[in-house]
């Protein structure tokens, strides 16, 4: 029998593998994709998931169908945690998760089961902007009288914007948010608004407001008073920013909760998605997003098309890693209401 010479039989075995891993168009041919959404149905996030599972097929090599599927369960942490442990991993499921996620680790690590610098960020169809909208008849009527006028808000729970955002803000910034939690969506928290329980939204998302309250807006029934993020919204050049902190260790703490807008409704895969598949997913994102109908479909929806690529929400969530520890410290107490 003859023997290959060592350097030759190690070639021959460093190169299987590669000419074992399917081309991205082989493996997704006849596949199924999974969008597995952190959220109820019926949601901004749901909705999402469900546009972009009628294009993003197309724009795949091999172009596999799509289904989505909801997983709900703390702010999307039950999703995170399925990815990271269970989920599998070779590019044929993909999640779509509130923006209070990555911060997570930082915020609530003690119901993290997953290390948030392994997972990969495909794309958000756009950043969002929160608002404060109060009622016509709410004490506080402008972004001045935050700070001197308790406003009774109302808020979802922790890990929610609507719950986080004024916790971090009383203490930091020197609102006066008075917080009633326990509503089951934002939807719920309009219904208290008009039945005068609570007198506003501490943090709205813009999209949602302008799509569920646009009525409102123009009856004069409800007010925006300030928004939250690193600039204005092209929809809102006048409706005040909340300044940054000077102090340093504040500025931190809030632009923590500042990055979560960024991330808007992001989609991720799990760990160990082959590259050239994660590739092939935010290239089909990103077409998806410019596709006629899909903008067509948004635009029907009032969704908002501003789309972030997959690689500047890598550099957010790096950001939010490297986060201080005595700052995440911080935040987690003020968070505990200590």
């Amino acid at each position: 029998m003859k023997i290959l010479p060592t350097a030759l039989l190690v070639s021959i075995c460093l190169a299987l593998p590669a000419q074992a891993q399917p081309s991205v168009e082989a493996f997704y041919r006849g596949k199924r994709l999974e969008i597995r959404v952190g959220t109820g149905p019926g949601g901004g996030y749901d909705l999402a998931a469900r546009l972009l599972a009628r294009y993003i097929g197309k724009y795949i090599p091999g172009h596999p169908t799509a289904i989505v599927q909801n997983v709900p369960g703390a702010a999307s942490l039950a999703l995170m945690n399925q990815l990271y442990n269970v989920a599998p991993s070779d590019g044929t499921v993909f999640g779509v998760v509130t923006n209070g996620v990555p911060t997570a680790p930082l915020l609530t690590p003690d119901a993290v089961r997953f290390d948030l610098s392994r997972f990969q960020w495909i794309g958000s169809p756009a950043p969002e902007t929160q608002i404060v909208m109060v009622w016509q008849k709410a004490r506080a009527q402008t972004l001045a009288d935050l700070f001197k006028t308790e406003t009774i808000v109302g808020a979802i729970g922790p890990g929610t914007a609507t719950y986080d955002v004024p916790m971090v803000t009383n203490p930091i910034l020197g609102t006066k948010f008075k917080i009633v939690s326990g509503y089951g969506n934002t939807a719920q928290i309009d219904l208290a608004m008009e039945r005068g329980e609570v007198e506003g939204h501490a943090a709205l998302g813009w999209v949602s407001a302008k799509t569920r309250n646009q009525k409102w807006l123009e009856e004069g029934k409800v007010k925006i008073l300030a928004q939250y993020g690193f600039r204005k919204h092209p929809d809102l050049p006048d409706v005040p920013l909340f300044e940054l902190p000077k102090d340093e260790a504040d500025r931190q703490a809030i632009t923590v909760m500042l990055i979560r807008q960024e991330f808007g409704r992001p989609f991720l895969v799990p760990p160990k998605v082959p590259a050239e598949r994660l590739a092939a997913l935010r290239t089909a994102f990103a077409a998806a997003m410019r596709d006629p109908g899909f903008v067509a479909d948004a635009r029907k929806a009032d969704m908002e098309i501003n789309p972030v690529a997959g690689e500047a929400l890598d550099r957010l969530s790096a950001q939010i890693t490297a986060t201080p520890p005595a700052v995440a410290k911080r935040l987690r107490a003020v968070l505990a209401g200590q």
